[in-house]
């Protein structure tokens, strides 16, 4: 697909990738039409030649796009904010510094120790299962995020009344919880602010189970 200005933008992606899923929520609140080409991770193809040269980290996502290939989720998230203006980020600098903070308690401290790659050596060497290791670390993360929204200006969303990029994390965040089927009674804000951000077309669009292979 070509996005609105006719510019062909592919997407390196993995259906269930909480990285990727957020830069899906990205380019779909945007209305940018891509082209998403599938990295299985669990066939080891993040670690082929072909993608190592895209992207050295071995890792998903990548974005071709404006002549550029990107990579990490936020980075690419901040330029489509900076190049697309997408308001993902306040005008103030106490907001986007508070806004940040939440988007990388998610990709930053939740995120890689629970991407797959860490929870499946965990098993491997220390006999932990994932499920148990999902199970502690998650809720703990969340425990965070939770005291977040508690104080600032959390509204409708995690920053005031728009989609920000605290947003954009969490929702695939609360995602792996479900997954792993952690329980969210104790985190209502966390909750609550999912709950409005999945039923809006953009996040619908962008859920595992909506780019899942059939």
């Amino acid at each position: 697909m070509r996005g609105k200005v006719g510019i062909l933008i592919w997407l390196y992606d993995y259906w269930r990738s909480s990285a990727a899923y957020r830069v899906r929520i990205g380019l779909n609140l945007l209305g940018l039409g891509y082209e998403s080409l599938s990295v299985d991770l669990t066939k080891g193809e993040q670690r082929a030649e072909i993608n190592l040269a895209r992207n050295p980290q071995g890792l998903v996502p990548a974005l071709e796009i404006d002549g550029l290939l990107l990579t990490q989720s936020l980075a690419i998230l901040e330029y489509l904010d900076e190049t697309r203006g997408a308001g993902w980020l306040p005008g103030d600098t106490a907001g986007r510094a508070r806004v940040r903070a939440i988007a990388q308690a998610v990709a930053v401290d939740i995120h890689p120790v629970c991407n797959l790659r860490v929870a499946r050596h965990a098993e491997t060497k220390g006999g932990i299962p994932i499920a148990e290791w999902m199970g502690h670390f998650i809720p703990l993360g969340l425990e965070g995020v939770e005291g977040l929204l508690a104080r600032g200006d959390t509204g409708r969303f995690c920053h005031g009344d728009s989609v920000s990029l605290a947003d954009i994390c969490l929702v695939p965040q609360v995602y792996n919880a479900r997954r792993w089927n952690v329980p969210l009674d104790a985190f209502p804000r966390v909750r609550a602010v999912a709950e409005v951000c999945e039923v809006l077309p953009a996040f619908a669009a962008a859920h595992p189970d909506k780019v899942a292979p059939k």
